[in-house]
């Protein structure tokens, strides 16, 4: 205390006024310590340099990957510069390997994690660089594959196999399936291959049925582009009279019907779809022709920033015998498809199609469907 005493003005009034000039230099500190000048931020990188600095290692300063002497390991390593290979996904699926590990998406974990060591801005910067490996652009970005609906057919081309089963909710029980398979060649082609089977409970309460008319299609993207958002594609395709005849499954008669589709994406992973067609029967005696045109709409949601999705659309379905006298037939169909396992190659979705006009004769259905994107892998693979 006398050593205290002994520092501060014998006059209070200079004791008050040290005490005053004390505290303002005191709360000058920080507010002078503020307007330090920070430290210059480091320069990113670019994306090539990044891709050299983490990636070449593994992957090739070519985007080919090194050979397994190199890495020091069996895994096969994925080619960049192939763009069957390359184009197929979305950004999104890439970050979530390079942020998270090949697990995030049910790969080998020899792919590590980056998430750590770079922030998402370097690995877009990197993935940019990646994208450059394919110089084809006749190749449709992954992007533009927006998921599949009901019955409104997308306009990219894709390898998957699908089954659909319709349920007739009221009325006479029917179960109406149709198993699909699609085989994409070249950057813009895809054959479609179709079979129908469907059961129905007789008046006896036994089932009985068989296989409809088989389908074989054809379907180009004609234009696209990344940078809008869109995509257009035309299709042919010839349904053959091949159905059970007695069960009531077949039209008898070789039917050609052409489209064409239209893919849009939307803001906040929203999207538009749309397709146009027409039935024309070989035989008129004994098929109507038919025009028909459809509409979905709806948004994907995810788990996280790279988790699993969920996508509830809607569809207007209309149709029209060219017929004098005949309606439009309008339907409606609400449904949410999810990924069932991490790679999200296999996808369900639940829905129901609900017809809006001359109901009498036109049951309400439950739908369901399986799709399997086999090019990205086993059916047991990426869970």
């Amino acid at each position: 205390m006398r050593r205290v005493a002994r520092i501060l003005p014998r006059s209070p009034w200079l004791g008050a006024l040290a005490l005053v000039v004390t505290v303002t230099l005191l709360q000058e500190v920080p507010q002078a310590a503020s307007q330090t000048p920070a430290r210059p931020a480091q320069a990113q990188k670019s994306g090539p340099q990044l891709y050299k600095d983490a990636c070449a290692a593994c992957h090739g300063v070519s985007g080919q990957g090194q050979e397994r002497s190199v890495v020091g390991f069996d895994l096969a390593l994925p080619d960049f510069t192939d763009c069957s290979f390359a184009t197929r996904e979305q950004d999104a699926d890439w970050l979530a390997v390079a942020h998270d590990g090949g697990p995030a998406r049910g790969f080998s974990n020899v792919m590590p994690a980056f998430g750590e060591a770079l922030s998402t801005d370097e690995l877009g910067a990197i993935l940019g660089h990646v994208r450059t490996f394919c110089a084809d652009r006749a190749w449709p970005r992954g992007e533009l594959n927006l998921p599949r609906t009901f019955f409104t057919e997308k306009a990219f081309p894709e390898d998957e196999a699908v089954v659909t089963s319709a349920f007739a909710a009221t009325g006479t029980a029917v179960i109406a399936n149709e198993i699909v398979y699609e085989k994409r060649f070249g950057a813009r082609n895809q054959i479609e291959l179709k079979l129908p089977i469907e059961a129905a409970k007789d008046a006896a309460g036994a089932w009985a049925g068989g296989a409809g008319d088989i389908a074989f299609g054809f379907k180009r993207a004609m234009a696209h582009s990344l940078a809008r958002g869109s995509i257009f594609a035309a299709a042919g395709e010839f349904i053959f009279p091949t159905g059970d005849e007695a069960a009531g499954l077949s039209k008898n008669t070789t039917v050609f019907e052409t489209f064409a589709s239209f893919g849009q994406m939307l803001p906040r992973d929203s999207f538009l779809q749309a397709q146009a067609g027409i039935e024309l029967p070989f035989d008129t005696e004994k098929a109507e022709r038919e025009a028909f045109w459809r509409v979905a709409t709806g948004r994907t949601f995810t788990q996280g920033p790279f988790g699993r999705s969920w996508t509830p659309m809607v569809e207007l379905l209309a149709a029209r015998e060219l017929v004098d006298g005949e309606p439009v037939l309008w339907d409606l169909v609400p449904q949410v498809q999810f990924s069932l396992n991490t790679r999200q190659h296999l996808l369900m979705s639940v829905g129901v199609r609900m017809p809006l006009n001359r109901r009498s004769g036109r049951s309400t259905q439950v739908l369901v469907y399986f799709l399997w994107d086999w090019f990205d892998g086993g059916l047991f693979s990426g869970w």
